[in-house]
Formats: structure tokens, sequence, C-alpha cells
């Protein structure tokens, strides 16, 4: 809980700074995601926050899916062989590639289980 606290933090002091620069929509977002590692259920529940997230105004979205998810039911971890990868809950991306990672997590057969990497780094 703790460490969930000091994330969230971390990454809301990490937007203020950005704020502060000053950087323009324009300008590559330097602290922001190239790509993520995301599941189904953080994708369903990404795509239920898009609307809220959309609305807010800055050059960069922190986005928090840290409380989505199965709540109360702990998930079996993946195995060493599986080649899953631990999910994103906390990234930075920009504006432009906020609405590119809704557009690829509606992709028809697009396969995010057991989780799946999604490259963001042509959103720019």
């Amino acid at each position: 809980m703790l460490l969930s606290r000091m994330r969230s933090a971390g990454l809301g002091l990490a937007v203020a700074a950005f704020c502060l620069t000053g950087a323009s929509a324009d300008e590559a977002c330097g602290l922001c995601a190239q790509s993520i590692v995301t599941n189904s259920s953080l994708a369903d529940c990404f795509l239920e926050q898009y609307d809220q997230l959309e609305k807010g105004d800055g050059a960069a979205v922190a986005v928090d899916l840290s409380q989505c998810g199965s709540r109360g039911i702990v998930e079996a971890l993946p195995t060493p062989e599986s080649g899953a990868v631990e999910p994103d809950t906390q990234f930075m991306i920009s504006r432009a590639q906020l609405g590119c990672l809704k557009k690829k997590l509606e992709e028809p057969g697009l396969v995010l289980d057991p989780s799946a990497r999604i490259e963001l780094g042509s959103c720019q």
C-alpha cells in the first residue's frame, strides 16, 4: 500500500514538473512512455476512464490504473516460461498517445492476455 502511494506521488510530481516546464503539445514528451504493457482487464479499465482522461488539460496525461482489476481476488502469477510481463498500471502519455492508445486497444482481434506490449512511439 505504501509503495502504491509512493508511486502515485512520484507520478504526480513528474506530471507537475512536466507541466511547469511550459512544454507545448507539439513538443516531444520526454517523460511519456514509448510502450506500455497491458492486459484485457486493464485495457477495459483504460477505455472506461478514457472520456475523463481526455477532458484534462496539459500536454501530458498521467494514467493511473492501479485501482482497476479484480478487487479482492488474487490473480495467479504468470509462469516464467509463459513470457508474460507485468502490466503497467501507472504511466504518462502525451495527448496524441492517449487517442492512439485508445484506437490500438479497440482494434479487432487484439490479444491482450496474459499481457501484451503496445508500442506508442509512432503515436507522437
